[in-house]
């Protein structure tokens, strides 16, 4: 069932989030699914004697609440109903806890990107979400729109991209969309002017063709129209690329997920890619 049942939405009253809200809204209106939005404040860490305030947490959570009022009232506006939840702690852990005690399927978070380091590293809240829950995460750009016509997957034949496929395919069958799929091998000039190198350059694209085989595969088994891409250079540059000339809608990416050093880094490819697309990206978990 590509279709998401509970959605969780990260709110934090930036024009990515309220970009994010709307968006999860029309996936709702489409899909008949529901919404909790989620407004996560710091904890206090100071001496509440010498402050002399009694009751610090409604301190605390009052630009909390204000933010889940500006939420349900945009959500008004979409003509949806949402549930909130104000958290305090760490905004990813919290994200990531929530997102499993209410058993949603799927987490949306909007993405800045205005600036080059904001695009190189994608948010730290956003990567550390990635990488420590296993529910799939749409990150969506602060002006990206959400269409399922047009889907571009990333895959370079792991067992994580594999899950990924899965989902693309079963998002491209049941919304009657085109899946392409590319597979990036990375040369240089050597490979192709070295007598010496050209072999093994042509035997990366061969196992690039091997990976896009089974794309092929699985998608005729399903009659998912499908077109298939080999390209070369760094990864997240020809992934990004290839997306802005055939105009993807949804980028869909795999995620290795809850080993330490995936945690703590989330994949550099993953990263970059989320950073600069121009479209939503959409990541699986195993």
């Amino acid at each position: 069932m590509a279709k998401y049942r509970k959605i969780l939405v990260a709110y934090d009253g930036s024009p990515s989030a309220q970009n994010a809200l709307s968006l999860a809204s029309q996936l709702a209106r489409e899909d008949k699914s529901w919404i909790k939005v989620l407004a996560v404040v710091p904890p206090y860490q100071g001496d509440l004697e010498l402050i002399g305030i009694s009751d610090i947490k409604e301190t605390i959570a009052g630009p909390g609440q204000e933010l889940l009022d500006e939420a349900r009232q945009l959500a008004d506006r979409e003509g949806v109903h949402i549930l909130t939840n104000l958290e305090q702690g760490e905004p990813y852990e919290r994200i990531v806890h929530v997102a499993e005690e209410e058993d949603c399927d799927l987490i949306i978070v909007g993405h800045r990107g205005k600036g080059k380091v904001e695009r190189g590293l994608m948010g730290s809240v956003t990567a550390q979400v990635i990488g420590y829950t296993g529910k799939d995460v749409l990150v969506i750009p602060e002006n990206g729109k959400l269409s399922w016509e047009n889907i571009l997957l990333a895959t370079d034949g792991s067992t994580c991209c594999d899950n990924a496929l899965a989902r693309a395919l079963e998002i491209a069958q049941e919304r009657k969309a085109k899946l392409n799929a590319v597979s990036v091998v990375y040369t240089n000039d050597e490979f192709y002017t070295n007598d010496e190198f050209y072999p093994l350059g042509q035997e990366v694209v061969q196992e690039a063709d091997k990976v896009l085989d089974k794309v092929r595969k699985w998608a005729g088994d399903l009659g998912v129209q499908t077109e298939l891409f080999v390209r070369d250079g760094k990864p997240h540059q020809a992934i990004t690329t290839l997306a802005g000339e055939i105009s993807a809608s949804l980028v869909v990416m795999g995620s290795h997920g809850r080993k330490r050093l995936t945690r703590l880094l989330m994949g550099s490819v993953t990263a970059r890619v989320i950073g600069y697309a121009g479209c939503p990206v959409l990541v699986c978990h195993l």
